[in-house]
């Protein structure tokens, strides 16, 4: 049996791990989960203590995008009834940046379907940002699509602290997810987005039918672009999408795969991030042991867990929610 707390205690001397220990750790069996789940405390606590950070989204724009993403209920291959409108107004962000200070949250994240934004989107967005920051002590994220490096810089000069955009999947999966943009746009708007001098928010979805291989090599790849934080969505199949009949998660394989990640990224913040009650169920508060951040009040066209009741679970698991705790350190 694979020794996990061996395996952590090397993560701690500051090592890594090798592809085939991270592919072990994928093939854990489910009556050995907790041990593995153990182990990657020891680097939770070891970085983290037990502050959780909560993250709140705010879907400003959505639906009629032209991307094909088979995941996406709002991409153009989707037939899912979902809400579409244009991007709404800034007092609307404000707002929005309002209900999640109160509700806790360390970072707030305006989110825009589409390809990427238009030059007068970005000035929006901006307008809303410097009210936002004006009136709050929050940080504030933008997943914005693909971005050149002037609007990045326009973001910055707003007062965005950070970026996200995901890698989704490892590059040799990546054309079986979306063939409408490939692996290295996503990569060069992370590039854009660190030269304009922001930080990086950059995870994936597991769940599309990747195998073992996928994940590590998605986990290794982040392990290169060294972003701030790691979320790890888990993929919530909607319907009138070409993955809405996937069923390729169990909460027993979302943990695996969550530790997986923490192994490999020890100082990093990693979140249980979309899907996470959907496919956790249950077991959700075993992901603390793991993560340090968690989404409330929902996600951009499925629900999610209001902020009192996750906060609540984070409390009785021991933990404590954090508004302030700075980012890990870059190494």
């Amino acid at each position: 049996m694979t020794d996990y707390i061996s395996l952590a205690n090397k993560v701690l001397q500051d090592e890594e791990i090798t592809q085939d220990e991270a592919l072990t750790l994928l093939q854990t069996s489910d009556e050995n989960v907790l041990e593995l789940i153990n182990a990657a405390y020891q680097i939770r606590r070891r970085h983290f203590g037990n502050t959780v950070t909560i993250q709140m989204l705010f879907n400003a724009k959505s639906g009629a995008c032209i991307e094909d993403c088979h995941y996406c209920s709002q991409s153009s291959i989707s037939t899912a009834p979902i809400d579409r409108y244009a991007l709404v107004e800034p007092k609307e962000m404000l707002q929005a940046a309002r209900r999640a200070a109160e509700s806790k949250a360390q970072r707030y994240c305006v989110v825009i379907s589409g390809r990427s934004p238009l030059d007068r989107e970005i000035e929006e967005i901006s307008k809303a940002v410097r009210q936002i920051k004006e009136e709050l002590p929050i940080q504030v994220c933008c997943s914005l699509g693909l971005l050149t490096e002037p609007q990045a810089k326009s973001l910055k000069a707003a007062g965005v602290d950070r970026i996200n955009h995901n890698l989704n999947t490892s590059e040799a999966y990546h054309a079986s997810i979306c063939t409408t943009h490939t692996f290295q746009n996503r990569l060069d708007t992370l590039k854009n987005a660190r030269a304009a001098g922001l930080e990086l928010c950059s995870g994936g979805i597991v769940g599309m039918g990747e195998k073992d291989e996928d994940l590590v090599d998605l986990a290794l790849s982040l392990k290169e672009l060294n972003p701030d934080s790691i979320p790890l969505n888990m993929l919530h199949p909607v319907a009138g999408t070409p993955l809405g009949n996937a069923k390729h998660l169990t909460p027993q394989r979302c943990l695996k795969i969550i530790s997986m990640f923490r192994f490999i990224h020890p100082k990093r913040e990693l979140r249980a991030a979309g899907g996470r009650e959907f496919n956790l169920r249950s077991l959700q508060p075993l992901a603390l042991y793991v993560a340090d951040s968690l989404f409330v009040n929902g996600y951009l066209t499925t629900p999610g867990e209001p902020a009192n009741e996750v906060q609540k679970m984070i409390e009785d698991m021991g933990f404590e929610v954090s508004v302030n705790s700075p980012a890990p350190a870059r190494f």
